[in-house]
């Protein structure tokens, strides 16, 4: 066995055995953002370093050792942080983000990847500027319905099979990611999981509807300059001598494994049901008012609800891996490589990235925040680099403690509806500034590279949103927070 595996398993087995040695920590880990120093958040930034670094310069040997490498940068931050404020808080933190975040966030991934990786659309699609925009167009509509992940595992192989034809398409792809992956989910809870934390504290199902105005101008703007770029990119395709791949009588799109669209509905399904079941009296603890679940140690348990949404989405994975032809999974190049490299490389995120969280949520109010443009850039910045749901969480609390004489009425506070509108599209417009913004993003792209199309590195990615996203940004916030103030 190779001394890294060994390293790994021997690490698993102590972080297994700490529940059992240590006393629950649950109540010191409320004041840990004020106890942090920013430096305890090296790890955080080294995980994101090597994301960004190991591919340019070892990219064979990041490709077997990207697990390896996300467990190191764990044990940089779980071992002295252990050894500073004791192993019991150190196991709380722990399993409190594997658990309770890092778990549900990667069963839906799975399974909205396994059931997506079943429904295969065939017929004439050419790769053209006009094909390309109709594909980005639908992909952008679905989002809000389906999720940003769901609507970018369903449209992003018919975009490479389109598109396979081409030398020059890496562009297609990175503007799906802008507007499938993530400034399409803004219209409803479902489109993306930042609107479903405001849902689930009393956020009306269809109050971010109000965002519409702005993903309409984000997604026109977007899109012409998409089609202006993409005409010129194909004519020096043709001028190349590169042709479509689909010639002579045009077969008609049709559908195939349509069936997974039952268990695409047990998804979303599970998510609404979820947030239904989390706000019902009957399953909530009378002494602590938080909903019953399945205890653990350090006084975490897992809700009943993520439980139930976890196990309906499983089930539905796994009948869709079951029921789908073989063919089809070999016609959409389906192998499960993508969902592990995420999984890897997430949990690494996940626990570096816990002293940011805990500062952030300790110090996010002395910020200064008062306008919402301000909301806006800050919930945005953070959210392209941290998982954004959890910093949207932070800066709506933060919006509740803003005097306002009229505003919506949330378990949190009241909060003005401009600076809730400016956090929601923070959180949901910016995770496309970077591949870690938002889960779906690092899908994508690990799917173009597994079949064959030379994305942008982790900085090239990043040039690409300064260069079309941030004016667009800028465009949002002089029309709707300072115009429309």
């Amino acid at each position: 066995m190779k001394k890294g595996k060994l390293l790994i398993i021997i690490v698993a087995l102590a972080l297994l055995l700490l529940p059992n040695f240590f006393a629950g920590r649950a109540g010191e880990a409320e004041a840990l953002g004020e106890i942090l120093p920013l430096w305890s958040c090296i790890p955080f930034l080294g995980m994101l370093l090597s994301i960004a670094l190991f591919p340019l310069f070892r990219p064979h040997w990041w490709e077997k050792n990207l697990f390896n490498v996300a467990i190191l940068w764990s044990l940089v931050f779980l071992i002295p942080f252990a050894a500073a404020l004791g192993p019991g808080l150190a196991g709380f933190e722990f399993y409190e983000i594997v658990l309770l975040d890092y778990l549900p966030f990667i069963v839906l991934l799975w399974g909205l990847f396994a059931v997506a990786g079943g429904i295969v659309l065939k017929g004439s699609l050419s790769g053209s500027p006009k094909v390309n925009l109709i594909l980005l167009l639908v992909g952008t509509l679905l989002a809000s319905w389906v999720g940003t992940t769901g609507a970018s595992m369903l449209m992003i192989r018919p975009v490479l099979r389109a598109n396979a034809w081409r030398e020059k398409k890496a562009h297609v792809i990175v503007f799906f990611i802008f507007l499938v992956s993530n400034i399409g989910g803004c219209l409803t809870p479902i489109g993306d999981p930042p609107l479903f934390l405001g849902f689930l504290r009393n956020v009306p199902f269809f109050w971010t509807m109000r965002l519409a105005p702005m993903l309409l101008l984000n997604a026109a703007i977007l899109l012409v300059v998409f089609f202006i770029l993409d005409k010129k990119l194909y004519k020096k395709e043709i001028a190349a001598g590169r042709k479509p791949a689909v010639e002579g009588p045009k077969e008609p799109l049709r559908v195939e494994g349509l069936h997974n669209l039952v268990f695409l509905a047990m998804i979303v399904g599970a998510v609404i049901l979820s947030g239904i079941l989390g706000t019902l009296d009957s399953l909530k603890d009378p002494a602590t008012g938080e909903i019953i679940g399945i205890p653990f140690a350090y006084g975490i348990s897992i809700p009943i609800n993520n439980v139930i949404q976890m196990a309906i989405i499983v089930v539905a994975g796994l009948l869709s891996v079951r029921t789908t032809k073989k063919e089809l999974h070999e016609q959409n190049h389906f192998t499960w490589g993508p969902i592990k490299e995420v999984a890897c490389l997430f949990i690494g995120i996940f626990i570096t990235m816990i002293p940011a969280l805990a500062i952030l949520h300790a110090r996010g109010a002395d910020l200064g925040l008062s306008e919402p443009w301000q909301f806006f850039w800050v919930t945005g910045a953070l959210s392209s680099f941290l998982d954004n749901a959890p910093t949207y969480l932070v800066f709506m609390t933060t919006a509740s403690s803003l005097p306002t004489a009229e505003g919506l009425t949330t378990l949190i506070g009241t909060i003005a509806p401009q600076i809730l509108l400016a956090v929601s599209a923070g959180a949901v417009f910016m995770g496309a500034n970077t591949y870690i913004g938002n889960a779906p993003n690092f899908m994508v792209r690990s799917i173009a590279e597994e079949n064959e199309v030379k994305m942008p590195s982790f900085f090239g990615y990043m040039g690409w949103a300064v260069r079309f996203l941030i004016p667009v940004f800028i465009i949002d916030t002089i029309v709707f927070f300072v115009l429309l103030q």
